[in-house]
């Protein structure tokens, strides 16, 4: 695929797992499953400003931005955490509105409150 552009991220893990931080295809960009690395034990919205961060910054090297994200995932790895790592989602998201979903689940890092993915489409 010519159109294809793989964005690493800083994970050791990219190369052994198998994954890029974001792949841009055309004018499609997916954003992998970003958790809060380095952020272990701050509060869950602070978490998800630093995920956040990290995810803009993805958009960034595939020549998009936040208004560009139609579709986020959000997985928390506590139910009563929804509401404030979705205040902090509607920080960045409030007025853009992707389509988005929320799921409880087991993350890798027993520490992380939230991992999050981003899917963008460029005009």
């Amino acid at each position: 695929m010519s159109n294809r552009t793989n964005i690493p991220g800083t994970s050791p893990f990219e190369p052994i797992i198998g994954f890029s931080r974001a792949v841009r295809i055309g004018n499609v960009v997916h954003v992998s499953g970003t958790g809060p690395v380095g952020a272990e034990d701050l509060s869950p919205a602070e978490q998800t400003r630093v995920v956040l961060k990290l995810i803009e910054t993805a958009l960034s090297q595939a020549g998009a931005t936040f208004e560009h994200v139609v579709r986020t995932r959000m997985f928390l790895a506590r139910v009563e955490d929804w509401e404030e790592i979705g205040r902090a989602h509607g920080e960045v998201f409030g007025t853009i509105r992707p389509a988005s979903t929320m799921v409880v689940a087991a993350l890798l890092n027993p520490k992380w409150r939230v991992e999050i993915e981003a899917e963008a489409v460029l005009p």
